[in-house]
């Protein structure tokens, strides 16, 4: 409406903007064109289970509005076969994160950056997620890396850094101690992520998740192994909030 307002664009071209809200059904999925508008954040391609050709027409679907794109857990064969079609020169893809990124709009970021913690180096790929995901939502992050319990004197280091942020995202496997550790040393909450890192008895990230339940620090929540995806939603969204009622 702004820039109709403005000349920027005519009636015409405002209406075919308007003519996919709330979804555009494509058949094998409705693409929720309006979940920005709703919940703040755009909807996000999960691309497990689809086949490349329904990837590239959802990601298509999403890119001709001009927004910023993201499609998660992508296998390079996939950004491969998008590049081919020549529709998003600009798109990358981020191998340690597995993901597809395309900015077509200007991000301002966040004032206050989400620290993103990683107990060890073998958990940097859901860290990655996580910082990939919420810097493309417009938050700025700072990676700190291998900061798990096996020294402490690594974390303690970091507390600085930490006490300034309004959330913190700590990513750990093996025992998952760590989110509790940092729960002790903060007054913002912290986004626990266990993640499948682990000898045979960790079960996949279970021994890690349960650890995290668990956890006798207050403050600490806890996503699904290795969705650093949600881990990095739900701090978008607290920082937002903070930042936004702090204006």
């Amino acid at each position: 409406m702004e820039k109709v307002k403005s000349g920027d664009i005519t009636v015409e071209q405002a209406e075919q903007n308007l003519r996919h809200l709330p979804f555009e059904d494509l058949g094998f999925a409705c693409v929720d064109h309006h979940r920005r508008v709703r919940c703040g954040l755009p909807e996000v391609i999960y691309c497990p289970g689809k086949t490349t050709e329904q990837i590239i027409s959802i990601f298509s679907s999403l890119a001709e509005k001009k927004h910023n794109v993201l499609a998660t857990r992508a296998e390079e064969h996939v950004f491969q076969a998008m590049s081919k079609t020549g529709k998003f020169p600009q798109a990358r893809y981020e191998k340690l994160a597995r993901a597809i990124v395309l900015e077509q709009e200007k991000i301002q970021p966040s004032k206050n950056a989400i620290p993103i913690l990683t107990a060890g180096t073998a958990d940097l790929p859901v860290a990655m997620e996580a910082k990939i995901t919420a810097e493309i939502m417009g938050q700025r992050t700072e990676l700190i890396c291998d900061v798990g319990v096996a020294g402490l004197h690594r974390l303690l280091a970091q507390v600085k850094k930490l006490k300034d942020a309004n959330v913190v995202i700590a990513v750990a496997g093996m025992d998952g101690a760590l989110p509790s550790v940092v729960g002790g040393l903060v007054d913002c909450p912290v986004i626990a992520v266990p993640t499948s890192v682990g000898y045979g008895a960790s079960f996949g990230g279970i021994a890690a998740l349960l650890t995290m339940l668990n956890s006798c620090a207050s403050g600490v929540t806890v996503v699904n192994i290795d969705n650093g995806f949600s881990a990095a939603i739900t701090a978008t969204l607290i920082n937002k909030k903070i930042e936004a009622a702090g204006k």
